[in-house]
């Protein structure tokens, strides 16, 4: 795409570099660079988002941004381009607790996606048993550090895990964690009992920023959890991670390590839309894809990340 990274200042991040919160965002570039060599038979976009149709699922009060609309056809029409088959539609707060839009997407296509949703505490087990019969395996828990607001300002933390841990498990679902790598130190010891429990997955790399290194405590603790903790990994949004699209170089060593660190608990994501991301910003999706392509050039470790273990995370 030839687009040039925005010079990082000492102490800048990713996280402040978004929009500010409520003015429109927008979408992602509608044209694709071809994926080469394909994508194994059957692989899995395990991290996109639906918004919308606005007119039929409004968007919540308070939200910190607005997407434009992104409707399960657009989302099919993203995972043909790419070669892939299958989906996981991940709730974004941009819809708060209303998981209409998610489950109106795997209403449309069940053979092709799965969700993972975003409730309270005070969810019943009937209620979570309905949705895995629509598709749903999983659900999304914050844990947010004071310097990453205003954007996310609302979520559902470890009240909801624990009182939700029994379905959970009765289900065989993961619990997915949007978690900032500043609080991943203080919370690790947290999740690695919790992975003993119930698959824990953690989201792009809790966006440790790239610039600062593969040291830092951030970063570090996210490692243990996966390599040490059995805890499941997304490689998913390296704009998250980097300032230095449309490649991310300084990203690479930290996804090779998570990836190296439990092969059989990584999966791939491509964040579409990609929500709160700058028009300056906005990846290729195809070129995220010949990425990871580039970045795991085994093709039976391609076929792992891309096929193997997400069907044995999201099931069918």
């Amino acid at each position: 795409m030839g687009q040039v990274a925005p010079r990082r200042q000492a102490g800048q991040h990713p996280h402040r570099l978004r929009p500010p919160m409520t003015i429109p965002t927008p979408g992602p570039d509608p044209h694709p660079e071809p994926v080469s060599p394909p994508p194994p038979t059957g692989g899995w976009d395990c991290h996109a988002h639906i918004f919308g149709p606005s007119d039929r699922f409004p968007y919540a009060e308070g939200r910190g941004y607005t997407p434009p609309d992104a409707p399960p056809a657009h989302f099919l029409r993203h995972l043909d381009a790419l070669g892939l088959r299958h989906g996981v539609v991940v709730q974004a707060n941009a819809h708060g607790l209303d998981n209409g839009a998610m489950l109106a997407a795997l209403r449309e296509a069940p053979e092709r996606l799965r969700g993972v949703a975003i409730m309270p505490a005070g969810t019943t087990p009937d209620v979570l048993r309905e949705w895995h019969r629509l598709g749903v395996r999983g659900l999304r828990f914050h844990l947010f550090h004071p310097g990453h607001r205003p954007n996310y300002r609302r979520g559902v933390g470890w009240d909801a895990v624990d009182a939700l841990l029994p379905t959970l498990r009765e289900l065989g679902w993961h619990a997915q964690f949007w978690a900032d790598a500043r609080v991943l130190p203080d919370e690790e010891e947290r999740l690695a009992r919790l992975a003993t429990q119930l698959p824990v997955v953690l989201d792009h790399l809790g966006e440790a920023p790239a610039a600062d290194g593969m040291e830092t405590p951030g970063f570090q603790a996210f490692l243990r959890l996966v390599r040490d903790h059995g805890a499941w990994a997304k490689l998913s949004a390296p704009y998250r991670v980097s300032l230095q699209g449309p490649d991310y170089p300084d990203a690479v060593p930290l996804y090779q390590a998570v990836q190296r660190a439990a092969p059989d608990r990584v999966v791939w994501g491509s964040d579409w839309p990609h929500p709160q991301i700058p028009e300056e910003r906005m990846p290729n999706d195809g070129r995220l894809l010949n990425l990871l392509l580039a970045w795991i050039t085994d093709p039976g470790e391609r076929e792992q990340v891309l096929v193997r273990n997400p069907g044995r995370l999201y099931g069918n």
